[in-house]
């Protein structure tokens, strides 16, 4: 019998972002379940024709919900955003967007510093560090851009534990978007994490939770 959700994935910081979510709402949530496909992109199979008939920006991750008509979802954040609607009914990894609006807003804030600002910018930090053609300015603006980037999220999770909710925070889908970056820095050349202690810890309770740590790996 299929499950509710088919996943189209690649264990790359985006697409380890969404298995760590369904890990947790698998768990959280009797009934929640989803079928993984691996979408080998060394070897282009994304651009293949059936893929780009589903997506055409022919990228992962992507989301086929079998329980709403296949519906499709693309985009790391908005497939998160969109589990989150749909499947994170008692919202144990999120806030109500009505009753809790200041924190949701705060949520969504932190989810698109880490779309728009960590992922481009480490992903592109990465790129040319292993690029044959090695461009200095390239690799050191990316580089430096993403440790200021880490910066912030160090000064964010100053007396924190989570990037969103009140008090220390709330572990949500702000952190599980960043997440996964973050734990690939010494792809960007980042040796440790060790100049931004905040973010070293934050990491670390992450990957003390069972689901997020089975999502990522």
């Amino acid at each position: 019998m299929s499950k509710p959700l088919l996943l189209y994935w690649w264990p790359t910081p985006n697409g380890k972002k969404v298995t760590a979510y369904l890990e947790e709402l698998k768990a959280a949530y009797p009934g929640i379940d989803y079928d993984g496909e691996k979408i080998d992109i060394s070897k282009n199979i994304q651009k293949e024709d059936w893929f780009i008939n589903l997506l055409m920006n022919g990228r992962i991750p992507v989301l086929i919900d079998r329980s709403r008509n296949n519906f499709v979802v693309f985009e790391t954040a908005a497939i998160l955003l969109y589990l989150h609607q749909h499947y994170d009914k008692e919202n144990k990894f999120g806030f109500n967007r009505d009753t809790e609006a200041d924190d949701y807003s705060v949520m969504l804030q932190w989810m698109f510093f880490a779309h728009g600002g960590i992922g481009p910018m480490q992903g592109q930090a990465t790129h040319f560090r292993f690029a044959s053609e090695k461009l200095p300015y390239a690799i050191e603006r990316y580089l430096n851009e993403t440790k200021r980037l880490y910066g912030v999220l160090e000064i964010r999770l100053t007396d924190r534990d989570w990037l969103a909710g009140p008090g220390r925070g709330k572990y949500s889908i702000a952190d599980i978007n960043a997440l996964p970056w973050v734990r690939g820095h010494t792809f960007a050349g980042i040796e440790t994490l060790d100049a931004w202690p905040n973010v070293k810890a934050w990491v670390a309770r992450a990957e003390a939770r069972p689901q997020f740590l089975a999502g990522v790996q």
